[in-house]
């Protein structure tokens, strides 16, 4: 059974800038988007929000309905709810990742997922993820596709990425 690839925002902003949203697709995994996390790539104007929405319509990638993101929908959508405190947006993409993830591990038989990242928060033990999920940052996830043929070079995504403003972290994980 191949792995669902579920990206958060940090990859798919990488990839954005280095042109390479479509090294999503090369291992030929479906790849999955958390509702939150698109929204936290989209919800405001930069330089990869346009590429990365398109890119998601175009390929009819499938987005994941939380209860973490439908809540801040509704949060949203209600004018009559006080934002004061301002909604918290910070951290929402990841914690509906681990929401999905928890998802998939209560199938009788628990699909396998690879979850992208680049933050090194994720990295800690603290963020949990079920066994059936492993975690793999995005020059992991690079270096992978150059060791299985399927790009010429990680490096030249990286320094593509690099030099159309992406600075992103140097954590290669595992």
């Amino acid at each position: 059974m191949s792995p669902i690839l579920v990206p958060d925002a940090g990859p798919l902003i990488t990839l954005a800038y280095a042109g390479g949203l479509a090294l999503l697709l090369r291992p030929d995994w479906p790849v999955h988007i958390v509702d939150m996390v698109r929204v936290e790539v989209t919800r405001n104007p930069t330089p990869t929000s346009e590429a990365i929405a398109a890119f998601i319509d175009q390929q009819r990638l499938t987005i994941v309905t939380t209860e973490i993101g439908q809540r801040y929908q509704q949060h949203l959508a209600d004018p009559s709810v006080s934002h004061d405190p301002p909604l918290r947006k910070a951290g929402l993409g990841e914690l509906a990742i681990q929401e999905y993830m928890l998802r998939l591990g209560l199938e009788e038989r628990p699909t396998p997922a690879v979850f992208l990242f680049e933050d090194h928060k994720i990295a800690r033990r603290s963020f949990y993820v079920p066994d059936h999920v492993r975690r793999i940052s995005t020059r992991a996830f690079l270096l992978f596709l150059q060791e299985k043929g399927l790009i010429n070079s990680a490096a030249n995504v990286e320094r593509d990425a690099i030099q159309n403003g992406r600075h992103f972290s140097q954590m290669r994980f595992p």
